[in-house]
């Protein structure tokens, strides 16, 4: 009985304990509902509503039809048209589009002589899963096309083929058959290697479970050495502070994009496109804006535990919700809209895009922004939650 008295009392101090402990009650509950929510739309083997412009150079009632037969399997959904292949080439390498569907300007006479794929499918291959999806319309076929005559004397020969005295006839009545619709393109990465792909997005993965993992864990070790409220009575501001926690860090995810390009291209040959110097602007912004994230995390956390326990929180969102392990077009709205709030989306498109299709920092800078308005709103919260705690 005594021991039974002094388990119950135990388990009765551990309780109250974590009634006391916000942050960790709170992520008793938040944690498996927010993933819980998050897998179960993110998560989406079949994917559907890629981004994808037409350039329809015939401009007749054939290539209107197809258009809507491509519409109609859902796997993409049309938002542009461009004026000629060219320019659909120049919107897969800035990554506005996913796939580019090229109808030539003599395609209904293709389709009259029964042509196979009389027409062409232009696909960003630096997503793999973006492909495999494409190969669904590539697999569209035109029905109740007359074959040519050619066509026509293969498909009376496989009619006749048991028959060891056949003579296929020249001249044979038109046979109506189905033709492939596509030629399909795979860009940027035709043979299909997965690590090509991978690679790109790794480094921005990486850097975000340093990144903030670090900033939290350096802030929190200062305030239970009782070093942090020390600093706070020096002469040192608040932001002064801030920045000069974090600015060595940057030095550190620097460091990082070296190691983990150097040994992309050694081990898994990953090409380098674009501009070194474009890559690591982009880095430079992917980074400052997760130290934030960071610093952020140490206003919640009281201790080491939870500030992983916070880095952990961010991160699985990030992975998710970023287009690294499924395509970002493929999600629901409300999955993509809180996918643009984190800084991983945006620097997973611009990595790619220097790295494997060879984009310019001025074609894929438009993902800068978002990383410049997710920094000065965190930094702008952390600098008002530090003075209410510490001042």
């Amino acid at each position: 009985m005594n021991s039974l008295r002094r388990l119950f009392a135990i388990m009765q101090k551990e309780f109250r304990q974590l009634k006391r402990d916000r942050v960790s009650f709170g992520m008793i509950v938040m944690i498996p509902l927010i993933q819980l929510t998050i897998f179960g739309y993110a998560i989406n083997s079949d994917v559907r509503h890629l981004r994808a412009a037409v350039s329809d150079e015939s401009r007749t009632d054939l290539s209107r039809e197809l258009i809507a037969m491509v519409q109609q399997t859902q796997v993409v959904d049309i938002v542009g048209a461009a004026s000629g292949p060219r320019e659909l080439e120049q919107w897969l390498k800035e990554g506005r589009i996913s796939v580019g569907i090229v109808i030539p300007f003599d395609y209904a006479r293709r389709v009259e002589r029964g042509e196979s794929q009389p027409a062409q499918l232009l696909v960003d291959g630096s997503d793999p899963i973006v492909g495999q999806a494409a190969v669904q319309v590539a697999q569209l076929r035109l029905p109740g096309v007359k074959a040519s005559a050619a066509s026509r004397n293969a498909a009376v020969e496989e009619r006749t083929h048991s028959f060891s005295t056949a003579v296929v006839p020249f001249n044979v009545p038109p046979i109506a058959i189905s033709v492939p619709a596509f030629e399909i393109r795979l860009d940027y990465n035709p043979e299909r290697i997965s690590a090509v792909s991978i690679v790109p997005a790794l480094l921005g993965v990486i850097l975000t479970m340093t990144m903030v993992l670090f900033t939290a864990v350096a802030i929190v070790r200062e305030r239970e050495r009782g070093t942090l409220e020390m600093l706070i009575t020096t002469p040192v501001r608040t932001a002064e502070l801030m920045i000069g926690k974090i600015v060595p860090c940057i030095g550190v995810g620097l460091v990082q994009i070296s190691i983990i390009l150097g040994l992309g291209v050694v081990l898994f040959h990953v090409p380098i496109r674009g501009s070194l110097v474009d890559l690591y602007i982009a880095g430079l912004a992917f980074i400052i804006a997760n130290l934030t994230m960071g610093l952020l995390n140490s206003t919640f956390a009281q201790n080491q535990f939870q500030a992983m326990q916070l880095t952990f929180f961010f991160f699985l969102p990030s992975i998710l919700l970023s287009g690294f392990m499924f395509p970002f077009d493929g999600m629901p709205v409300p999955a993509q809209w809180i996918g643009e709030m984190l800084p991983l989306t945006h620097f997973n498109r611009m990595s790619r895009g220097i790295l494997l299709r060879g984009a310019t920092l001025a074609e894929v800078g438009r993902d800068l922004w978002p990383m410049a308005a997710f920094f000065g709103v965190m930094m702008s919260v952390v600098l008002l939650r530090f003075r209410k705690r510490l001042d």
